[in-house]
């Protein structure tokens, strides 16, 4: 795609969600272990509890699950018994849930935080969340070969910005997965995150395989289609 309308359509796909998942409200505790998500980009339900992440303030290992996808979607079946997504599994409670509304609600109730109202508003956030996906035009949404790291790459981002949803869909089509760490405007991790990446800039991409440290959505999609696709 091209590099001006591909930025184009994900300012779009921000703005139809009205920035949800630009800025965060941090839950009162976090988890001493990490969750995990399995999901795919282009879905509008997954959208949704990446938004609730995002604004909550909570990182995640993501494993991507796009279709014709053979990785990931497998292990999703034999838990829960059907390819449905997202599906989260909360390793500090044991607990796994289908449904984006209920991962959400499960998210506030367990760790102090609240579900956004843009989050809360039933089929008008599935409506818009829906626009979203179709202003990408099938970004994000379907799998294509590639070769699985020996480590999880690591990615600081935050849902809204469209430049992080770039690089979030190329990592999906390439059913890499990721520590996702969220920093959205009033997180305290941007702190800690400045002191290790020098900068307040996003997204910033860490492959521990290849002693790869980058920004600019650009640039890593290309260093993750060079290095990993097959």
């Amino acid at each position: 795609m091209n590099r001006t309308v591909d930025v184009s359509t994900s300012l779009l796909a921000s703005a139809l969600r009205v920035g949800s998942g630009m800025r965060a409200t941090p839950v009162a505790r976090q988890p001493e272990k990490l969750l995990e998500l399995y999901e795919f980009e282009a879905c509008p339900f997954c959208r949704k509890v990446r938004e609730g992440l995002s604004v909550m303030d909570l990182d995640a290992m993501i494993y991507p699950c796009p279709k014709g996808g053979a990785r990931y979607r497998p292990e999703v079946i034999r838990r829960g018994g059907k390819s449905q997504f997202p599906y989260l599994i909360d390793p500090n409670t044991h607990r796994e849930l289908y449904e984006s509304q209920g991962i959400l609600e499960y998210l506030a109730k367990e760790y102090g935080g609240k579900v956004p109202l843009l989050l809360a508003m039933g089929p008008l956030t599935a409506l818009s969340s829906s626009l979203a996906s179709v202003a990408r035009i099938g970004r994000g949404r379907r799998a294509i070969p590639s070769r699985l790291p020996d480590k999880p790459l690591e990615l600081w981002s935050y849902e809204a910005s469209p430049y992080c949803r770039i690089v979030r869909e190329v990592l999906c089509n390439l059913e890499i997965p990721y520590r996702l760490h969220n920093v959205a405007a009033g997180s305290p991790k941007r702190t800690e995150f400045v002191a290790r990446s020098g900068k307040m800039m996003v997204p910033w991409l860490v492959d521990p395989n290849t002693a790869t440290e980058m920004f600019e959505s650009a640039d890593i999609v290309a260093y993750l289609l060079r290095t990993y696709a097959a």
